[in-house]
């Protein structure tokens, strides 16, 4: 770690086909963070690392200071070999893993809720799975945004490759900045901070 810098990275698919599937909400978070940040995305391969990257500073650091230094990413492959480029741009701009933060969909969260972690499994979502491999360590930052169980007999591979639903449309948005403030919160104040904020139903 050269100069405090973090490495935020939004999970997802490429390509217009998968933008909207509930895979890709990860990715709708890092949109929402480079809009507030007024920065743009730059498709690149960045120390071998093919990825969508944009530089920023995020939120407002306690006593009014900038906001922490940020590299927003998206990688630009596909979701089970997220690893690569997450271990790539970590390793170029000298990110170490507790750095890092991925921001991605949760099965096993209710749609709508956020939960924020250092380290523990993948609870079989293969994008972490990857990234975990790739870092050697399970000891990097999640933001975990809640897409909620398949209905019925749904597979969750498809169910994760489906749009989200015309009334989850509707709460969408509001989710998408939630979760985006959830990360600006972690990167500024902390994770226990964000956990009390976010964990807490009011």
């Amino acid at each position: 770690m050269a100069d405090g810098r973090w490495l935020v990275v939004g999970l997802g698919n490429p390509g217009p086909a998968y933008a909207g599937n509930r895979h890709n909400v990860g990715q709708m978070v890092l949109d929402e963070l480079a809009r507030r940040a007024g920065v743009t995305f730059s498709a690149r391969s960045v120390g071998g690392a093919r990825a969508a990257t944009a530089e920023a500073r995020l939120g407002v650091l306690p006593g009014g200071a900038p906001g922490a230094r940020v590299v927003l990413a998206k990688p630009s492959t596909y979701m089970n070999v997220s690893g690569g480029p997450v271990s790539g741009l970590g390793q170029y701009y000298r990110v170490e893993p507790d750095r890092v933060v991925v921001v991605h969909d949760e099965l096993d969260i209710p749609f709508g809720d956020i939960k924020l972690k250092l380290g523990g499994g993948e609870g079989g979502h293969n994008g972490l799975r990857d990234v975990t491999k790739a870092l050697g360590t399970r000891d990097y930052l999640r933001v975990r945004v809640g897409v909620g169980r398949p209905p019925g007999r749904m597979d969750a591979a498809d169910y994760v490759l489906k749009d989200f639903s015309g009334a989850e449309r509707k709460e969408l948005a509001w989710l998408v900045d939630a979760a985006a403030d959830a990360t600006e919160l972690l990167l500024t104040e902390g994770l226990e901070k964000a956990q009390l904020q976010h964990h807490t139903k009011t």
